[in-house]
């Protein structure tokens, strides 16, 4: 991995790990409209190795692919940010559903149905479902990426560096909050999270085995998203008492601005 001069072996590990960063970028295509093109991510996805290869040196002890995944998955949403691939029309209709879980959330003390959803936005099952079809990747962070613009998650976590007690605080919260969020979950959602999330696999594999085709698969992840949205970082109408966790601190939580539309 090094050379004799105690170097990273750059053009070996990009041929090594570029089979890594179309990983990630097919990974990331299941949540991403199909307006949004793979060549286009695998190329800041090698942007971002090549960022890690230059920068491992920091990486104070950490495993390379481990930092190269942050890296690339990194470089791959700070691509996506800058083009707003989401349309403004999206972003207001997936708010309005999340404000809709949280009503009739509150109202019947149950997740919704998507009947109960599509009743409550006036629209039929069949525009509510391709309203989720349409907006998938309405949020694409991962957990582990909600830390500030100037943080990378291995810099923020890396031995040495002196915790903040508050940071800390925040993110056990926010980790509780939304592992009780998943456990709220329907069924049906809830597999289809952890097959995806927790097996890697892709949509059509998990619709092979829900038994349903990928453009559901795409449905229920949207729907689930906007649940768990709903749970962890809440809605700006949402009194200060019915808030979750990670909206009850003084300023805004680092969840919600990695995740705001």
């Amino acid at each position: 991995m090094y050379t004799a001069q105690g170097t990273l072996e750059k053009e070996r590990l990009v041929n090594q790990y570029a089979p890594l960063v179309k990983r990630i970028a097919y990974h990331l295509m299941a949540r991403l409209p199909a307006s949004v093109q793979v060549e286009d991510l695998v190329q800041n996805g090698m942007i971002g190795l090549l960022d890690a290869l230059g920068r491992f040196e920091e990486g104070m002890g950490a495993q390379f692919e481990t930092y190269a995944v942050q890296r690339v998955r990194g470089a791959m949403l700070d691509g996506l940010r800058e083009n707003d691939w989401l349309p403004r029309g999206l972003r207001k209709e997936m708010r309005r559903v999340e404000a809709a879980i949280q009503k009739i959330e509150h109202e019947q003390g149950r997740p919704p149905s998507e009947s109960e959803l599509a009743a409550a936005l006036g629209m039929s099952l069949a525009d509510y479902q391709k309203l989720l079809l349409d907006a998938r990747g309405h949020q694409l962070v991962y957990l582990e990426d909600m830390t500030s613009e100037d943080e990378d998650y291995l810099d923020h976590h890396a031995a040495g560096v002196s915790p903040d007690p508050l940071a800390i605080l925040e993110e056990a919260d926010m980790r509780a909050a939304l592992v009780a969020a998943i456990e709220n979950l329907p069924e049906r959602e809830k597999m289809m999270m952890a097959l995806y999330y927790e097996q890697d696999l892709n949509l059509r594999e998990i619709g092979e085995v829900m038994g349903v085709t990928e453009s559901r698969v795409c449905q229920l992840h949207a729907q689930a998203v906007a649940r768990l949205r709903v749970a962890v970082v809440g809605t700006d109408g949402a009194d200060d008492a019915k808030k979750p966790v990670a909206r009850r601190r003084g300023r805004k939580p680092k969840a919600a601005q990695a995740a705001a539309a």
